[in-house]
């Protein structure tokens, strides 16, 4: 495997990564307006350079323990399937290359049918770091939700 260059954040005390190919920007967290009936995941949309972006909160997406927004909660502006989606995280830490050697593939009982969206798990100096596929962080029906949403 190849060396990967990662932008990493935290959800709660877990460290997740992103390929840094997939990042358009980050941003601070600013308000976002509610979308009714929206997947409960969906902070809400923004505008974000005259388009409107819809908001993710990674933490309900992935059944995590929600924390409050605070000065370091970041959104991660990504692009997926030719649209924008911003990807909020509790904080970007950093961006840092892991060698293709310290990168594993997730373990079978870690990936199943609903953790398609992890694309391995790198070790670097005592860190373990999620690293997820964005175009698989949202399913089809998920994503054809957003498209009306963002339309």
């Amino acid at each position: 495997m190849a060396e990967r260059q990662l932008v990493v954040f935290k959800l709660g005390d877990e460290e997740f990564g992103i390929d840094i190919l997939s990042v358009k920007e980050i941003i601070r967290y600013r308000k976002t307006v509610k979308v009714p009936d929206a997947p409960g995941f969906i902070e809400g949309i923004i505008n974000y350079r005259d388009s409107v972006v819809p908001i993710i909160d990674l933490n309900r997406r992935f059944e995590l323990a929600c924390r409050d927004i605070s000065d370091v909660t970041r959104v991660i502006i990504v692009n997926m399937g030719g649209k924008q989606l911003g990807l909020m995280v509790d904080q970007v830490d950093e961006v840092l290359r892991i060698p293709g050697e310290k990168i594993e593939e997730a373990p079978d009982a870690v990936v199943n049918i609903d953790r398609q969206y992890i694309d391995g798990i790198g070790k670097l100096d005592g860190r373990l770091i999620i690293i997820l596929d964005v175009k698989k962080v949202l399913t089809e029906g998920e994503k054809r939700e957003l498209q009306q949403i963002s339309q």
